[in-house]
């Protein structure tokens, strides 16, 4: 049997998940790690090279000890990160400073960037489908402005998930999927655009090499194979975001495929060609995909699973209690209840994330609307449902945007992630949506996407699109009731009108935001 290491680097852990060559999954090794703010560095989010990496080679251990693996069984190993997180080098390729993706400690440096140089967003946007609210080149400048002796050190600059590679090949690299979140990349060239840089006054010399996914770097190194217990022979793969490579391990590798990640963020996403440009009004994020020739467009709902989390946390301990005796979820008792509950949830309207406007991106205050007093009708199966329908009108609208600006159709969409495990929650996107929803069995898309790459940089598939072809299976259907989707429709427009109203609040000061982008 063949083997397959996947490195899934993400925003709160990081795993080693052994695959065999049919996709099947042998063993997983997780570690959480923790990214600390700077003392007196308002919103800064660091990412610990060192403790990171002793996490890292925690993992690889113990996945090949569940396994019953030597390294030397492991053929090739890839990785996917969470995007936008960033670490710098020295001269002699020692990494020694990085962030994690949300950190958000450049405000000033965005302002400067948007009052310096006019328009200057917008043209990078058009090129690179990135804003500057979580780019490098703001934070590279504060790096500069704060850090001057740091900043002079830095000779490269790669992604979270380049750098496991690198510390395992000795070669520091990234691909277009995960370096195009940097917003120093062009969508359509899928390289680098160091002119951008060197604009604003960033070192133009400081971007490794650019190989696409799947791509075989070399091999584990004598030091790292010492340190991790993989083999001198084992095969370093260029992985890529764990977005696109999420996307690719639910089998959407072709363009106008579409998935909805249903995770504690949400995320829609809809291949396209690279030579598609970005939206005018940039409402949307686009980023290069882990095939050439294609990008994605990209939707984000914040907080999605996340609320639903609170609201289980906070409301519903009977739930909790009744689902330990039962031996099932709490999520499913609930789903239970909330199938009770007539569409519309009775008018309730929860305002939490709005719909993605890229380039001017703020949420309202966190909030119920048009609550009732009556028990029978507000009430937690009413309100977790008006949740559920929330998410996925949110999700509807993103994608609607992104249908403007392409001018594909979207009839289908794959559906993953922790929310697919709802059978309501499934067939309320249906309806919401108007599209048939999918469910693949393997939900663990992001490390099975690395796993496509690691056997397509050793020859096992020819490309990532036939490894998703031999790999990906499917669970179950749904079919969206059509007079339901009318009805959405018009839910989805009142929710718009709402919402409006909700974030004005926020404009005159009168209710705290609940996320705000660098820069605003």
């Amino acid at each position: 049997m063949q083997y397959l290491m996947a490195i899934d680097a993400g925003t709160g852990s990081v795993r080693a998940v052994i695959f065999d060559s049919k996709g099947n999954q042998i063993s997983v090794a997780q570690k959480e790690w923790i990214h600390l703010e700077v003392e007196g560095v308002e919103n800064s989010m660091t990412f610990d090279v060192e403790k990171n990496w002793d996490l890292t080679v925690w993992c690889i251990q113990h996945a090949l000890k569940k396994a019953g693996l030597q390294g030397s069984d492991i053929l090739a190993v890839s990785a996917a990160s969470m995007r936008e997180g960033i670490v710098v080098y020295d001269k002699d390729g020692e990494a020694f400073w990085g962030v994690a993706n949300v950190d958000a400690r450049a405000d000033k440096e965005v302002r400067y960037l948007k009052e310096h140089y006019e328009g200057i967003e917008e043209a990078f946007y058009a090129a690179s489908g990135q804003t500057f609210a979580l780019g490098a080149l703001p934070r590279m400048l504060w790096l500069k402005n704060n850090a001057p002796k740091l900043y002079e050190k830095v000779a490269s600059l790669s992604m979270i998930g380049d750098w496991i590679l690198a510390k395992l090949s000795g070669i520091i690299a990234t691909d277009p999927s995960n370096g195009g979140t940097t917003g120093i990349f062009s969508l359509e060239k899928r390289t680098w655009s160091v002119e951008m840089a060197e604009k604003v006054g960033i070192k133009k010399n400081i971007f490794p090499p650019v190989l696409e996914t799947g791509t075989a770097m070399g091999t584990v190194t004598s030091k790292a194979a010492a340190e991790t217990g993989l083999s001198t022979s084992t095969v370093v793969v260029m992985g890529g975001g764990d977005v696109q490579l999420g996307a690719a391990g639910l089998g959407v590798v072709k363009e106008g495929q579409a998935a909805i990640l249903g995770g504690s963020f949400w995320q829609q996403v809809v291949n396209i060609k690279s030579t598609v440009k970005p939206p005018k009004d940039m409402a949307i994020r686009v980023n290069p995909y882990v095939t050439a020739g294609l990008s994605q467009a990209e939707g984000i709902t914040f907080f999605s699973g996340l609320i639903m989390r609170w609201f289980r946390d906070a409301f519903c301990d009977l739930e909790k209690v009744e689902a330990k005796e039962r031996g099932i979820d709490a999520y499913a008792i609930l789903e239970e209840k909330a199938k009770k509950v007539p569409l519309g949830s009775y008018g309730i309207l929860p305002i939490f994330s709005d719909a993605m406007h890229y380039g001017k991106w703020y949420h309202a205050a966190p909030s119920f609307i048009n609550l009732s007093i009556d028990p029978e009708v507000c009430n937690k199966a009413s309100m977790f449902r008006s949740l559920e329908e929330n998410a996925c009108l949110v999700s509807a609208i993103n994608l609607e945007k992104i249908k403007t600006f392409t001018a594909l159709e979207i009839n289908e969409i794959v559906f993953a992630g922790g929310a697919s495990k709802g059978a309501l929650w499934c067939q309320i996107l249906a309806d919401v949506t108007g599209c048939v929803i999918k469910v693949p069995k393997v939900r663990e898309a992001t490390a099975l996407g690395a796993a496509m790459a690691a056997g397509v940089g050793i020859g096992i598939y020819e490309n990532i699109a036939q490894a998703a072809d031999i790999l990906v299976e499917w669970e179950k259907s749904y079919i969206p009731d059509m007079k339901n989707f009318e009805s959405y429709q018009k839910l989805q427009e009142r929710w718009q009108k709402v919402y409006e109203n909700q974030l004005s609040l926020v404009d005159r000061g009168l209710t705290e935001s609940m996320w705000k982008a660098p820069g605003l």
